[in-house]
């Protein structure tokens, strides 16, 4: 199978999960004997063109209009992106066949869409998430609006959409009025050697991180909708219950600046330490990596309000800690309550503080926790077995595709698109 993935992140650029979704799938198709070419934006001083890992990955450099990725600006830097990701990618169709097309998550959607109907073969689409559901199920604004109608357009071209979980299956569907077997789950995935440290490591990782009590850890984006602020919420309380208790948010974004000053209001900045972004595997030996920080914490904390799966719940459970996480999403669907981790209601620093006070509290159940959690990620979330089910949607769109060319309906116009007002997850509107 030739595949033509496009991503706006890829390794040197990585902003969250996408990214180093992206790296491992693409790497796992590679190993399976599968050619894979992934075109993404171009950032530091990566290559060009360059073969990694059995992956071509070509990054396109930006166009010279400055358009900062950013809330205001976040639709010019999109339409920018694709011009670039079009260019490149069509200069590498020029020297090669590919078989079908990966477009993941709206901000590819162009690029996506004009190779499709440019190379006449199938479009798969992975939605890692969705603009309503980031807010609740409202789009509150017309850049919401927007990105909303571009992922509609997205799900509508491909000829199968990829989600990571039950629930967001039922999210996209609903969204997109798409049909139940355009609509394929194929989780997420992680390479637990990635994630095995060594005690020197772990030690090392205390002793920066760690003070007299307890460590809890929180990694991921810095974003209102990933809870963090929960978490800081719930930290008084823990603290009075875990004197010396050390709390650790590893990565940035949008909202780290409203973060430090919630922490800097509740007087915690004794307690609550931002570590920036840590990389799964340092530059330079000694240097701190969120497989040691995870290693080394007492509880890793996932205090999402919306979340499509959480990969990085795998993440800290193939590395070893004991898993607090929130009720919603697909993490409902991996941490079974008392069995792989504890759970709370999202959006609910009291219940948050009550479930990592549960862990904290009783080391053999935080040992029997953490060890089934990393049972189950070997068994059922290894990058080889999720290629494998990828490679079957791909050839199910390939099918497809052939017979609507057959039937000549492949290149028919897209119907208007129209946005409900109201809550599109609630109320029956979408």
């Amino acid at each position: 199978m030739r595949v033509l993935m496009l991503s706006w992140e890829y390794p040197p650029v990585v902003v969250g999960g996408l990214g180093r979704h992206v790296h491992a799938l693409s790497t796992a198709l590679a190993a399976a004997g599968h050619e894979v070419t992934v075109v993404t934006r171009h950032g530091g001083d990566a290559p060009l063109d360059e073969v990694r890992d059995g992956v071509r990955i070509v990054r396109a450099p930006a166009d010279p209009p400055l358009f900062p990725f950013a809330t205001e600006t976040l639709l010019a830097f999109t339409m920018s992106l694709n011009h670039a990701l079009t260019r490149a990618a069509l200069r590498v169709c020029a020297e090669q066949e590919y078989d079908v097309v990966h477009g993941h998550d709206w901000l590819v959607t162009h690029a996506a869409v004009t190779l499709k109907h440019h190379l006449r073969v199938p479009l798969v689409a992975t939605v890692h998430a969705t603009e309503a559901g980031r807010h609740s199920g409202w789009l509150p604004a017309e850049l919401n609006r927007c990105i909303h109608s571009v992922e509609w357009w997205l799900a509508y071209e491909a000829r199968r959409v990829l989600v990571c979980s039950g629930y967001m299956r039922w999210e996209v569907s609903r969204l997109f009025e798409l049909p139940a077997g355009k609509v394929r789950v194929i989780p997420n995935g992680v390479d637990p050697a990635a994630f095995r440290v060594t005690p020197r490591q772990v030690r090392a990782a205390r002793e920066e991180y760690a003070g007299d009590g307890p460590l809890v850890v929180y990694a991921g984006r810095l974003v209102y909708e990933k809870g963090v602020q929960d978490l800081i919420a719930a930290t008084p309380a823990l603290r009075r219950r875990f004197p010396g208790l050390r709390v650790v948010v590893a990565g940035e974004g949008k909202y780290a600046d409203e973060l430090a000053a919630e922490v800097t209001r509740r007087r915690l900045g004794r307690t609550v330490r931002f570590a920036g972004f840590l990389p799964t595997e340092p530059a330079r030996a000694g240097e701190p990596s969120l497989p040691a920080l995870f290693a080394a914490a007492d509880c890793a904390v996932v205090p999402s309000r919306y979340e499509p799966f959480g990969m990085v719940a795998l993440e800290a459970a193939a590395a070893g800690a004991p898993l607090a996480v929130s009720a919603t999403g697909g993490l409902a669907e991996f941490v079974e309550p008392g069995t792989t981790g504890v759970t709370f209601p999202p959006k609910d620093p009291a219940g948050l503080a009550d479930a990592v006070s549960t862990v904290l509290r009783d080391e053999v159940l935080a040992r029997r926790l953490s060890r089934r959690a990393r049972a189950l990620v070997i068994d059922r979330y290894s990058w080889p077995a999720i290629a494998a089910r990828t490679v079957e949607a791909y050839e199910q769109a390939g099918r497809d595709e052939r017979a609507l060319r057959a039937a000549g309906t492949a290149d028919g116009p897209v119907p208007p698109i129209t946005v409900p007002d109201g809550n599109l997850l609630r109320d029956g509107s979408a």
